[in-house]
């Protein structure tokens, strides 16, 4: 059975060294596909086990990326190196889980004594992500300056907001930033082809208040829609400052003064606000923003230069932006704000904060935008790569979720005590980061965060295999726009004739 394995890993790696193989991709794909498909329900059942599981796991993901060269819904090169790299790491993963497979079966190792390792290094990651979340917290913190700057030091700023089908949000985003106190400052307002009338009207509305409005062009197959909208916007703009925003946030009358006056003070090129959420009945059981803002804040992220950041609100100089390539730098990119925050990071010219009640800035995003957003955006950030799917599905169910199994299945199932001791340690770490970012976001209640926490990552896992699935073979919609054609690569057909 490991021979045939090994036969259709070989035949699947041909594909792509092989000239002559890639030509015929399609049907030798079809062959892999049932081979691979054929070895794993073998090897699976052969010596049931953990490794077993994550040996059939990876054999799924190397499934999608045959069926994914079978649609051949990219563009012929990208294809090739993106499907390429997938089956190399994926095969390299196999081996190596059926080589300690393999050993296992030779020399087995004691149950519990394996539980008991894998509880010890969740207790690790726990009380690693439990002291990055109270320095997280403590570094995020907006400190407001006390001395103000003279009308002569303030920089001038601009606010662009990218609009597209919008309801009455963009009308409260735009009374809440002209209510502001902030003496040198403009509005632009891009109307991004919108399929209403509703969404011009609303913007012209704000004529009188000084909100000028831009009317956008459709966008290029080789730019995000949005991305394009953000370089119109620059272009337009005349502010030193330029602070780019949803429709969903909402200023207080001294939140743009007290932005500048912190990125003066800390003398920063760029900085993201994470804002604190506001939703109504449903604020205290938010779950899919809840594990956003969790990525953001909890794990170390520093360490993989991965600064923090954040779409809703970020606010960047002009020339900063411009040095490291504008917009036409990131013309695909879902997440451009991570381009130019990696950027900027290396001498420390970004800074990630979070608002809280005295800084004032808030969303109101919707539960069904925050899943739409999600979607967007969790497949892209992992580079788009079926590979670290994998990976990160496994590394949150072993850690953030196995915990919390072992610490309710070990009052019945015969489990070492030390090992039910420490998934309950690691349950309490882990429940107790979640609960201060939720707490201190607004995205849960005290009580409901303490709980959540589990369901909260399945839900995050489920949304991750769902942004990968929507990406590589149906679309992802943006604004009512296919992001999945300049983002994929995606080789764009007319719609079929109904």
């Amino acid at each position: 059975m490991f021979i045939l394995f090994a036969v259709a890993a070989v035949l699947e790696l041909s594909i792509f060294a092989i000239p002559f193989f890639w030509r015929w991709r399609k049907a030798l794909a079809v062959i892999c596909l049932f081979l691979s498909a054929f070895t794993t329900g073998i090897i699976a059942t052969w010596r049931p086990n953990t490794l077993g599981v994550l040996f059939m796991l990876a054999s799924l993901y190397r499934i999608g990326n045959l069926i994914r060269i079978y649609k051949g819904r990219m563009h012929e090169r990208y294809l090739k190196r993106a499907t390429s790299q997938t089956s190399l790491t994926l095969v390299v993963t196999q081996v190596v889980i059926a080589g300690a497979w393999w050993e296992w079966y030779q020399n087995p190792v004691n149950r519990q004594t394996l539980w008991l390792v894998i509880a010890a290094a969740q207790v690790i990651v726990a009380t690693v992500f439990l002291a990055s979340t109270i320095r997280r917290m403590r570094r995020t913190r907006p400190v407001l300056s006390e001395a103000s700057h003279s009308l002569a030091q303030l920089p001038s700023i601009t606010i662009a907001i990218p609009a597209r089908n919008e309801t009455d949000d963009l009308r409260q985003c735009l009374q809440s930033i002209i209510a502001n106190d902030y003496p040198k400052f403009e509005v632009i307002v891009l109307d991004d082809c919108s399929q209403d009338k509703h969404t011009p009207e609303i913007i012209r509305s704000f004529a009188h208040d000084g909100v000028r409005f831009v009317q956008g062009e459709p966008p290029k197959d080789t730019w995000l829609p949005k991305n394009q909208a953000y370089d119109r916007l620059v272009q337009e703009s005349n502010g030193e400052f330029i602070l780019f925003c949803g429709v969903d946030v909402r200023f207080n009358p001294d939140t743009i003064r007290k932005i500048v006056e912190m990125m003066l003070s800390k003398q920063k090129d760029m900085m993201s606000i994470l804002p604190l959420h506001v939703n109504g009945a449903v604020q205290d059981t938010s779950l899919v923003q809840a594990m956003r803002y969790w990525w953001e804040l909890v794990p170390p992220r520093r360490m993989f230069n991965r600064p923090s950041v954040i779409s809703s609100s970020w606010i960047i100089r002009r020339d900063a932006l411009h040095k490291t390539g504008g917009f036409a730098a990131v013309t695909r990119s879902i997440v451009p704000e991570a381009y130019f925050a990696k950027k900027l990071i290396a001498y420390d010219g970004y800074s990630f904060v979070r608002s809280d009640q005295h800084l004032g800035l808030e969303s109101v995003k919707a539960p069904v935008d925050q899943r739409d957003t999600a979607i967007r955006m969790r497949y892209p950030q992992l580079h788009r790569r079926p590979e670290q799917v994998y990976s990160a599905t496994v590394l949150e169910a072993v850690f953030l979720v196995f915990p919390f199994i072992i610490a309710v299945a070990g009052f019945w199932l015969p489990i070492n005590g030390v090992t039910h001791i420490l998934a309950l340690v690691s349950s309490v770490l882990l429940a107790a980061a979640y609960s201060i970012i939720a707490v201190a976001t607004r995205v849960n209640s005290v009580l409901f965060s303490l709980i959540a926490f589990p369901i909260v990552v399945l839900l995050d896992i489920l949304l991750l295999q769902k942004s990968m699935w929507q990406y590589e073979f149906s679309e992802v919609y943006w604004k009512g726009r296919n992001v999945c054609i300049p983002a994929m690569h995606v080789v764009p057909h007319l719609p079929k004739i109904k």
